[in-house]
C-alpha cells in the first residue's frame, strides 16, 4: 500500500464519491473570475454544474449574448482548470 499526502487521498476519495459534482460546483464559483475575467465575474448572478452541463445565469443581455458565442472556450477554460473533461455543454439563461 502507498503513502499518499492528505491531498492526494481527497483526490482519491472524491473520484469514489457522489460528492465530486457538488466539490467542483463550487470551486468552479471560487475560479470563475480568473476563468472569465472582472467584468464577466460582476454581472454572472450564478454558476452551476449539473452533470456534464454549466448552466450560467445573467440579467445583462449583451453579456449573455456574448457568453453565448463564447460557450467553446468556456467549455475548453474550465475543462483545463480542472483537469479534466468535465464539462460538455453550456447553457447561457
Amino acid at each position: 500500500m502507498s503513502e499518499l499526502n492528505i491531498g492526494q487521498a481527497m483526490d482519491e476519495f472524491l473520484k469514489e464519491s457522489k460528492l465530486k459534482n457538488k466539490v467542483q460546483a463550487l470551486r468552479i464559483e471560487d475560479i470563475w473570475e480568473e476563468l472569465m475575467g472582472k467584468t464577466v465575474s460582476k454581472y454572472t448572478d450564478s454558476i452551476r454544474i449539473s452533470g456534464h452541463t454549466l448552466f450560467i445565469t445573467s440579467a445583462v443581455a449583451p453579456l449573455k449574448n456574448e457568453l453565448h458565442y463564447q460557450r467553446e472556450i468556456i467549455i475548453q477554460r474550465v475543462n483545463e482548470a480542472f483537469g479534466e473533461k468535465l464539462i460538455q455543454e453550456v447553457v447561457i439563461q
